[in-house]
C-alpha cells in the first residue's frame, strides 16, 4: 500500500522523467561543506506538481516536511505515549500537569532562509491559520475535545497554549507541538485584521458565532491558493525549483542545525505508481525510501541493489477487513466469526505484505505491539479465529446459512458472495483480497475483487455504505483514543457533540459500519463502545488500561472487522552514498528522512 498522509492518498497523476541517479552531484548553488546529493521520493505524494506553490496547506503543495516545512515538534514513535516529541522548532517545553497548557520555548538561533529571526509571532499566525483548516487542537467546531482556548505570546521565543477544560484531551499537547510553523512576514496577509476577535465570536452560541466559524472558514480557502512568492523556510532545505521529473532542494546555511545537515541538495523524484519506486530502488537510485508494499521478488531484486539497507521498526497500524453490518449476512456475529476463522491470515500477509506487515495473532483492535503494553496478558485470552475450516462452517450453520452442493448460500438460499473493495493501486490491499477471494471459493464461499479509482473515491463510497466489505485502516496509535475510534467513532456512528456522544442509526451521518450502539461482553457486561472510546480521550495511562481491555475484548468478540496484518515499518535506504541511518526498531523510522539530517544523524560516506 502507498504510505498516506492524512490518511488521503492523491494517485494517478504525472509519469516521471527523471534521468538522475542518486550517485550524481549536481554543485550549482550549493552550500555547506561538500555533502552532495541525497536523492528521494515523497511516499505521502505521487506526482510532483512543477505549478504547485511552496505551500504547506496545499494538497499538492511543494513543501515536503522536515525539508523545508517545519513543525513546533517531531512526534516520536513511542509505543504508549502520544506526547513524547524531538525538538524542532520548538526546543523544549513545558506540559501543565494536569494537561491544561503547553508553553513552548523556541531554539533561540532559529531563523527564517531569508535572515530573519522566528519568533513567537510567526507561531501565533501559524496557529491561527491551523484554526482555518480546522486543525486537531485548533478546531472551531464548538465544545471539540481538546481544542485550544487561548494562545499567548509570552515573548519573542515563547508561547503558551492554553487547553479549553470543558472537554479535554489527553493528546493536546501533540496537537499543538505538531502544527506547521510558517514565516509571518510571508503569510501575514491571509488572516484578516480582526481574526483573533472573529476566532473569539466564533467560540460563542447564535448566529453571530455561526457566522464567524463560516468566515473562518472561508479564510481557509484563501491560505489553500495562498502562493509565496518564494520558499522562506526554517527548515535544513529551501526549494530552488520543480518541473514534471523532479523537485530540487538546496541547503540553507541559516538553519539552526545547519552544521551538521550533510547534504547540500536534496533532489524528490516524480512516480506515478508503486512500480516506479520499486525500479528506482532496484536500480539504487535512492538514497532513501519510506515504506512501499512490494511482492517477494521485487523485494529480492530490490535487496540485491549495490547498498542496499533495509531498516524496519514498530508501524502503529493495522489493516482490517471491515463490514458493513447492514447488508445481510454481515448483520449476523457467526458469519463475521466463520469469515475470521475461513481465512488464513499467515498466508494473505505472506502474499500481501511479506516485509511490511506481521500476521495479526488475533482481531483486538490493536497493533499487537502496544496491545501487549495495553492489556498484557489478557491478549493471550481473547479468542485467536486460528484458521479452522471446521468452526468455520460451525459458524455459518450458527448464522443459517446453507450448503448446497458445496457452496454456502443465504438462510433464505439465495447466492451468497463476498464482494470486496480496494482502491485501485494498493497493490498490498488487491493482493490481499486476491488470496483471501480464492481461500474463499475453495470453501465454498463465493467471492470477487472490485478496484476502485483512487483512495479519495473509496473513502467516499465506503462512508457512503456503498460496499459491503472493505479493507480499513485500523490501530492508528500511539493515543489510546486514536486506537479505537477507527473502530467505535464516526464511521461506526459515534460522535462528539459539545463533548457529548452521539450515536446515529446505520446508514446515517458517516455511519457505515453499523455495529449495535451496546454489546454484551462476556466477562464484562454491557458496554457502549463509542462511549468507553470518548472516555480515552482525557483519560490518563492508567485509566486508560482497564477501558483498553473492555473494548480489546468487545472488538473480538463482535467483530466490525477481522484485523489481518500489523503494519511493519520497512525503511529502504541505501549504504552506497550516505551513511547513519537509524538503527533498526528506532523510534525515528516513522518521521521524514529530512528530520534524520536535520537532526545530524545522517552522514556523507567517506
Amino acid at each position: 500500500m502507498k504510505r498516506l498522509a492524512a490518511v488521503v492518498a492523491l494517485l494517478g497523476l504525472a509519469t516521471a522523467t527523471a534521468a538522475c541517479s542518486g550517485g550524481t552531484t549536481d554543485k550549482s548553488g550549493g552550500s555547506g561543506g561538500g555533502g552532495g546529493l541525497f536523492t528521494t521520493i515523497d511516499v505521502n505524494r505521487p506526482g510532483l506538481d512543477a505549478s504547485a506553490p511552496a505551500n504547506p496547506w496545499h494538497p499538492k503543495g511543494n513543501s515536503f516536511l522536515g525539508y523545508n516545512a517545519m513543525k513546533l515538534g517531531w512526534v516520536k514513535n513511542h509505543v504508549t505515549d502520544p506526547n513524547q516529541f524531538y525538538p524542532a522548532i520548538a526546543e523544549k517545553w513545558e506540559i501543565a500537569e494536569d494537561n491544561s497548557s503547553i508553553t513552548m520555548h523556541l531554539q533561540p538561533n532559529a531563523k527564517w532562509s531569508d535572515g530573519k529571526p522566528v519568533t513567537a509571532e510567526d507561531v501565533k499566525l501559524s496557529i491561527g491559520i491551523a484554526y482555518t483548516q480546522g486543525s486537531t487542537a485548533f478546531a472551531i467546531t464548538p465544545g471539540a475535545a481538546g481544542a485550544a482556548a487561548d494562545v499567548e505570546v509570552v515573548d519573542d521565543r515563547t508561547i503558551k497554549v492554553t487547553q479549553d477544560m470543558s472537554n479535554p484531551s489527553s493528546k493536546f499537547a501533540r496537537g499543538v507541538l505538531d502544527s506547521i510553523i510558517v514565516p509571518a512576514h510571508v503569510w501575514n496577509s491571509v488572516l484578516p485584521a480582526d481574526f483573533w476577535e472573529k476566532l473569539k465570536t466564533s467560540r460563542g452560541t447564535g448566529d453571530g458565532a455561526e457566522k464567524a466559524r463560516e468566515e473562518i472558514l472561508a479564510v481557509g480557502q484563501k491560505v489553500l491558493a495562498f502562493k509565496p512568492p518564494n520558499d522562506v523556510s526554517a527548515g535544513p532545505f529551501t526549494l530552488e525549483r520543480v518541473n514534471p521529473g523532479e523537485a530540487l532542494l538546496l541547503k540553507n546555511k541559516n538553519f539552526f542545525n545547519a552544521a551538521n545537515v550533510a547534504p547540500d541538495q536534496v533532489k524528490f523524484l516524480n512516480y506515478s505508481g508503486n512500480e516506479q519506486i520499486w525500479n528506482y530502488l532496484t536500480a539504487g537510485k535512492l538514497d532513501q525510501s519510506g515504506f512501499v508494499a512490494a511482492p517477494t521478488d521485487v523485494m529480492n531484486r530490490i535487496k540485491q541493489a549495490p547498498g542496499s539497507h533495509l531498516i524496519k521498526g514498530f508501524s502503529p497500524v493495522a489493516v482490517g477487513m471491515a463490514f458493513n453490518q447492514s447488508k445481510k449476512p454481515y448483520d449476523n456475529v457467526h458469519v463475521r466469526r466463520g469469515l475470521a476463522h475461513l481465512i488464513d491470515r499467515q498466508q494473505v500477509t505472506k502474499v500481501a505484505s511479506p516485509e511490511g506487515g506481521t500476521a495479526a495473532v488475533t482481531t483486538s483492535g490493536m497493533h499487537q505491539k502496544p496491545a501487549q503494553e495495553w492489556i498484557g496478558s489478557e491478549l493471550s485470552s481473547l479468542e485467536p479465529y486460528a484458521h479452522d475450516v471446521a468452526k468455520a462452517e460451525t459458524e455459518f450453520k450458527e448464522a443459517g446459512l446453507q450448503k448446497k452442493n458445496g457452496k454456502w448460500t443465504l438462510a433464505d438460499g439465495s447466492p451468497w458472495k463476498v464482494t470486496m473493495h480496494a482502491p485501485s493501486g494498493f497493490s498490498d490491499w488487491i493482493s490481499a483480497q486476491e488470496n483471501i477471494k480464492s481461500q474463499l471459493i475453495e470453501n465454498g464461499v463465493d467471492a470477487e475483487v472490485v478496484t476502485v479509482a483512487d483512495y479519495p473515491i473509496y473513502l467516499e463510497e465506503i462512508a457512503a455504505g456503498k460496499y459491503d466489505v472493505g479493507f480499513w485502516l485500523m490501530a492508528l496509535g500511539p493515543a489510546p483514543y486514536d486506537i479505537y475510534q477507527r473502530l467505535y467513532g464516526a464511521s461506526n456512528g459515534w460522535t462528539n457533540v459539545a463533548g457529548k456522544v452521539k450515536h446515529s442509526p446505520a446508514g446515517k451521518a458517516g455511519n457505515w459500519m453499523g455495529s449495535s450502539e451496546e454489546i454484551d461482553v462476556e466477562g464484562v457486561g454491557k458496554i457502549n463502545p463509542g462511549e468507553l472510546t470518548e472516555k480515552l480521550n482525557a483519560a490518563s495511562a492508567e485509566e486508560a488500561r482497564p477501558i483498553m481491555s473492555q473494548l480489546a475484548k468487545a472488538a473480538n468478540q463482535d467483530l466490525p472487522a477481522i484485523q489481518l496484518w500489523d503494519y511493519v515499518n520497512t525503511q529502504f535506504t541505501n549504504t552506497s552514498r550516505f551513511t547513519g541511518w537509524p538503527e533498526q526498531d528506532s523510534d525515528l523510522l516513522r518521521l521524514p528522512a529530512g528530520v534524520w539530517i536535520q537532526l545530524g544523524l545522517v552522514k556523507k560516506k567517506q
